[in-house]
């Protein structure tokens, strides 16, 4: 497994895909937002995100927040989803405990952090993926 230390943030390549996130599989990025007891830091990341809307619609992302027993998109559309189940197949830190994880297209983890991550990196890490390059190189070419 490939790992970098961006930041208290670890760059993963080929985890397992997350069966909760399926309908996604091939169509959108999905960064998960697991909030800390407080919020401070869950909201912290919400607010970096929702700052460049324009940055996470290039890039076919959805973001879900999970609180303790709850899990809502805050940018794109969710069905239903169980704050649980996503927690436990993303090996997420009990409730609680602040994680922001990132899911390519392909459905397997690229990213987990455990402090707010700015657009700018997590923007750095998707445009750096294969599927993302060939997303852009196509619309060069419109």
């Amino acid at each position: 497994m490939n790992k970098t230390l961006l930041y208290g943030a670890t760059k993963v390549d080929g985890s397992t895909a997350v069966s909760s996130l399926d309908i996604y599989q091939w169509k959108r990025r999905v960064l998960v937002i697991f909030t800390d007891t407080d919020n401070a830091r869950g909201s912290r990341q919400e607010n970096l995100l929702l700052s460049d809307r324009e940055g996470l619609q290039e890039r076919d992302l959805v973001v879900l927040k999970v609180t303790q027993d709850n899990a809502v998109a805050v940018f794109g559309d969710a069905g239903p989803l169980e704050a649980d189940r996503l927690r436990e197949e993303l090996e997420a830190p009990e409730a609680g405990i602040f994680a922001a994880i990132l899911i390519g297209k392909d459905g397997s983890v690229k990213l987990r952090a455990v402090e707010p991550v700015a657009c700018e990196e997590l923007f750095e890490i998707i445009d750096g993926m294969p599927m993302r390059a060939a997303e852009t190189t196509r619309q060069q070419d419109l």
